[in-house]
C-alpha cells in the first residue's frame, strides 16, 4: 500500500512546484514577443517538374519527374542579442513525391526563405538540398536544420511587421504552371 504523505509536507512540495512553474515564464509586465507571420509563397509553395519543360503545357502524368509541397514553417522567436532585435530559427518541412518518368532515386531541389516587410523582400537566400529516395520509397518528408534569423524591432515596429517567406526555387516554367493553377 502507498505511503502518503503528511499533508504539512504535501503544501510544502506542491508550493515548492508553483514557485517553480512560475519561473518559467515571462517576469510580470513582459509578454513573448511577437514573431513574423511565417507561410509558403502560394506561386512557389508546389513543385511539379517535367521530363521536358515543354511537356508541362500538356501535363502528361508518364512525363513527371518530380513534385513536391511546403508542408509546414515551423519558427521559434526569441529576445534577440538587445532590447532592438527579435531572433527566429525558421525551417521548412517538405514532401517529395517520384515521378514515372523519374530515372533513378535522386534529385536537386532548391528551396528559398525570403524576408518580406509589406510587399519588399528585404533578403532571400536560396537553399540548394540533395534528396536521395530510400529504396522501396517513393515519397520522403523532410525537414530543414533551423535557419537563424534577426528582425530589427521598435517600440513602433515588432515582428509582426516581417513576413518570413518559403517555398521551391522554381524555373520559369514550373512557375508559370503554378500561375496556372492558381485559385481563382
Amino acid at each position: 500500500m502507498p505511503r502518503r504523505l503528511p499533508r504539512p509536507a504535501t503544501q510544502i512540495l506542491l508550493a515548492t512546484a508553483l514557485a517553480l512553474l512560475a519561473s518559467c515564464g515571462p517576469s510580470q509586465d513582459e509578454f513573448a514577443p511577437v514573431c513574423p507571420v511565417a507561410s509558403p509563397l502560394w506561386q512557389a509553395a508546389d513543385l511539379v517538374r517535367y521530363r521536358d519543360e515543354s511537356v508541362a503545357a500538356h501535363e502528361d502524368v508518364r512525363d513527371m519527374i518530380l513534385t513536391g509541397h511546403i508542408v509546414a514553417i515551423p519558427a521559434k522567436c526569441g529576445p534577440g542579442d538587445n532590447k532592438n532585435q527579435l531572433a527566429a530559427d525558421v525551417s521548412i518541412t517538405i514532401q517529395l513525391t517520384r515521378g514515372p518518368a523519374m530515372q533513378g532515386r535522386e534529385a536537386d531541389v532548391p528551396l528559398f526563405l525570403a524576408v518580406a516587410e509589406g510587399d519588399q523582400i528585404l533578403d532571400k537566400k536560396v537553399f540548394p538540398q540533395h534528396f536521395v529516395f530510400p529504396t522501396g520509397l517513393d515519397q520522403v518528408t523532410w525537414s530543414s536544420d533551423p535557419v537563424h534569423l534577426v528582425f530589427p524591432i521598435s517600440a513602433t515596429k515588432s515582428g509582426a511587421a516581417y513576413t518570413v517567406l518559403a517555398g521551391f526555387q522554381l524555373t520559369p516554367a514550373e512557375l508559370a504552371l503554378n500561375r496556372a493553377h492558381a485559385p481563382q
